[in-house]
């Protein structure tokens, strides 16, 4: 790997790298513990549209691990930061939750199924047949579709659940439409984020528990990356990837005196 800057700023996911199944990892509190304490800026990072920062943060503290609320950065805030950059004080009609209506909410959009300027498809554990119709005729009719993510499954004790890409894809076929996606593997999710805690790519790594969507963002944003073993991808399929982290680690705990 070629000579890089010291890293200045820190990114991470949040699931698979910091906690698994509600319970955090062994290492994740020393971890954020010794971000706070260096001053340099942090992001937690999670394509999961379904919170707010505050609803995050409020979680996170119960399994005792201490992440500001503006050290939170969501595929909603993601989504809704790529709107107002490209039609200020538009109008959506959403599929999601407090996580994205919140966040369109506080960018001034409007929430309406009356001729919206996008259908913009987020996670939710209830999506119902009738708001996908709904969503394939505005489309049909007009309406530009954004997706928060492009996760077709998402995790819960019971195993797999469908997610935002799943749903995406059934919408695509209906529509003939593709969706333009705002998370990770987007680096635009990257590069918002950065530039809310005023950090530089060449001097900031990304920490992610998966090739497809973590690394490979990091990569395309410019950052270092880092890999951990303790998520969804396994130590024999990362040579399967044509792109390669800046260094594979066992764990989150295997990064903390690198702070």
């Amino acid at each position: 790997m070629a000579d890089r800057k010291p890293i200045e700023s820190w990114l991470t996911d949040m699931d698979g790298v910091l906690i698994h199944e509600g319970v955090p990892i062994p290492g994740a509190d020393a971890f954020i513990k010794r971000l706070r304490e260096s001053g340099k800026p942090f992001l937690v990072l999670t394509n999961n549209s379904i919170y707010t920062p505050r609803d995050l943060h409020a979680r996170l503290r119960r399994m005792g691990l201490e992440v500001p609320v503006e050290a939170i950065w969501t595929s909603a805030l993601a989504t809704a930061k790529f709107l107002d950059d490209q039609r200020p004080g538009g109008s959506a009609y959403v599929i999601g939750e407090a996580g994205l209506t919140t966040a369109l909410h506080d960018i001034g959009y409007i929430l309406t199924d009356h001729d919206p300027d996008y259908v913009v498809l987020g996670e939710t554990r209830t999506y119902s047949f009738e708001a996908m119709t709904k969503a394939v005729r505005l489309i049909n009719a007009g309406a530009r579709f954004i997706c928060t993510n492009p996760d077709e499954t998402g995790p819960s004790t019971e195993g797999p659940l469908p997610a935002t890409g799943a749903v995406a894809a059934l919408i695509t076929k209906a529509t003939g439409r593709q969706p333009y996606f705002a998370g990770k593997p987007n680096p635009l999710m990257m590069r918002t984020g950065l530039n809310a805690i005023g950090a530089h790519s060449e001097t900031s790594a990304m920490i992610g528990d998966r090739m497809d969507t973590d690394v490979l963002a990091g990569i395309e944003a410019g950052m270092q990356t880092f890999l951990v073993l303790t998520g969804l991808t396994r130590p024999e399929q990362v040579d399967s990837f044509p792109y390669r982290p800046s260094q594979v680690v066992d764990s989150i705990a295997d990064l903390v005196e690198r702070v």
